[in-house]
C-alpha cells in the first residue's frame, strides 16, 4: 500500500477517534492490508495525536489470551502506543462519553527501570529490568463500527486501546509467581471474570519479551520509565454509566475505577 493511502487511513482513525464517528473496517476498505500496511497506519495515526498534543509514555500488549482472542476472533498478538491522555489512576472516573465502544480488561502493568532491547530478550531478563507490576484496568475501544474486527483492524486501530488505570500499589516482580497469581474482575461489587498470569503467553513476562523482540529489530526498544501492558487475563467486561469496576492480583493488590456517562455502543 502506497504512503499515501497509509496517510489516510490513518487520519480516518485519528478524526473517529476525536469526533467519536466509526468508520468502516480497514479490512473492508482495503482487503489487500497486510500486518505491516496496518502497523503503518497505526503510526501515522498516533504521530497525529502525538502532533496534537499526547505524550508517548509506554506500550500495551493485546490479543495475548486465548479468552480475548476467542471474543475477537483473532489469533496472533500486536501492541500499540499509550500517552498521557490515555492514563488514569486508581479510584478515578471516566467518562463513558469520551469513548465509542468500550469493553474493560485486567491485567498487569509492569513499570521499567532499564531499556529492553530485543531481539534475543528473555523472561528473566524482562524480570531484571522491571522497577515493579501494578495491577491495571485497561479499557479497549475501537473505532470500527462493531467488535467484528480482523488483526488489521485492531493493528491499525492501535491495538484497540481507549484508556487505562494503573493501580497504586508497587510490587516486586521477584517477591510473587506472576504465572500463578489469581486474578478477579469484580463490576460493582460482584464478580464478573477471573483469570491468572499463565493465560498470558504462559507468564506476563513472556508477552513483555515478546514485545521486546518485536520491537527490537524496528530500533524500538521498550525504554526505563516506561508502562508496559502485558495482556488481559480473562474476558472482556462490559460497562455502562453509573458502574464501578475493580482488578485484584493476588499478592499485588487493587485497581478501582468509577464509569458515568454513556458510550456510543
Amino acid at each position: 500500500m502506497d504512503q499515501a493511502r497509509i496517510d489516510a487511513l490513518g487520519d480516518m482513525l485519528f478524526e473517529a477517534q476525536r469526533t467519536r464517528q466509526p468508520i468502516d473496517k480497514i479490512a473492508a476498505l482495503e482487503p489487500t492490508c497486510t500486518i505491516e500496511d496496518a502497523y503503518r497506519i497505526q503510526s501515522r495515526m498516533m504521530d497525529r495525536r502525538i502532533a496534537d498534543g499526547e505524550k508517548v509514555i509506554g506500550k500495551k500488549i493485546g490479543l495475548t489470551s486465548k479468552a480475548i482472542q476467542d471474543a475477537l476472533g483473532v489469533y496472533q498478538p500486536d501492541f500499540g502506543i499509550l500517552t498521557d491522555a490515555m492514563l488514569f489512576q486508581d479510584g478515578d472516573t471516566i467518562d463513558l462519553g469520551t469513548l465509542m465502544q468500550p469493553r474493560v480488561e485486567g491485567e498487569l502493568a509492569f513499570v521499567l527501570k532499564h531499556d529492553v532491547n530485543g531481539p534475543g530478550v528473555t523472561a528473566l531478563d524482562v524480570l531484571q529490568a522491571t522497577a515493579y507490576v501494578t495491577p491495571c484496568i485497561e479499557v479497549v475501544d475501537t473505532r470500527f463500527q462493531d467488535w467484528k474486527i480482523a488483526i488489521q483492524d485492531t493493528v491499525s486501530d492501535n491495538a484497540s486501546c481507549g484508556v487505562f488505570v494503573l493501580g497504586r500499589e508497587k510490587t516486586d516482580p521477584r517477591d510473587v509467581d506472576l504465572r500463578l497469581a489469581g486474578m478477579v474482575v469484580c463490576k460493582n461489587d460482584e464478580v464478573a471474570t477471573s483469570g491468572c498470569g499463565a493465560a498470558v503467553q504462559g507468564s506476563p513476562l513472556n508477552a513483555v519479551a515478546w514485545l521486546a523482540n518485536t520491537l527490537g529489530p524496528l530500533g524500538k526498544p521498550l525504554k526505563a520509565g516506561e508502562v508496559i501492558l502485558s495482556g488481559s487475563q480473562a474476558a472482556l467486561v462490559g460497562m455502562q454509566g453509573g458502574d464501578t469496576l475493580s482488578v485484584e492480583i493476588a499478592g499485588m493488590g487493587k485497581c478501582n475505577v468509577h464509569f458515568t456517562g454513556k458510550a456510543l455502543a
